[in-house]
């Protein structure tokens, strides 16, 4: 194979990741939110959160980074299937989904993304069970901050992603989610006398 094919099939999986950018988290439609945040928007936060929680925890910030980056890359082709939906559906497992997806990358990219992809779905090591409590936080903090703004049918996210949570730490943040207000930060710290 080719440099410039191995390039070619690299490429052709960044540009295929590109289409999170444009896709809707289609489950929070049901709770009335018209214009939901994207896969992608999503993914950049449990990544943050997974940075977090990894240090809070002890596991690897960049390994739980790169499988919170890659958890819903699958979602370019078999889109967002809302909880509701997957009573009905059977889909192919996500491992299947990316094999196909990095097929034409060079080897070493192959094999690390199906590998970060194999761990995440397998849930077996810390740095997955703190990627999988990255991915239902983030969920949390958004019916949170949906909340805030002024949807109202949030709850059943709110419970089933905090039902969800494994780490002492993400139920630390889930419990600071709860009680805190989405825009504090704007507020500046009393002055120190």
């Amino acid at each position: 194979m080719t440099d410039d094919h191995d390039a070619a099939g690299a490429m052709n999986f960044i540009f295929e990741a590109g289409v999170l950018k444009r896709a809707a988290r289609t489950g929070w439609w049901f709770a009335g939110v018209k214009q939901p945040e994207s896969i992608a928007e999503h993914s950049f936060r449990t990544a943050l959160i997974g940075m977090m929680l990894a240090a809070m925890e002890g596991a690897d910030p960049a390994r739980v980074s790169m499988l919170c980056v890659l958890h819903d890359t699958q979602e370019t082709r078999i889109t967002d299937i809302p909880h509701i939906a997957k009573r009905y559906l059977t889909a192919v497992p996500n491992t299947a989904v990316t094999a196909d997806q990095v097929a034409a990358c060079p080897p070493a990219v192959a094999d690390v993304i199906t590998a970060a992809v194999a761990e995440y779905e397998a849930g077996e090591t810390l740095e997955a069970v703190v990627a999988r409590d990255a991915d239902k936080l983030e969920c949390l903090v958004q019916a949170v901050e949906y909340r805030h703004q002024g949807i109202d049918n949030v709850q059943r996210w709110i419970d089933s992603s905090r039902a969800a949570l494994k780490t002492a730490s993400a139920h630390r943040l889930a419990d600071a989610a709860l009680n805190g207000q989405p825009l504090a930060w704007l507020i500046p710290p009393p002055q120190q006398k």
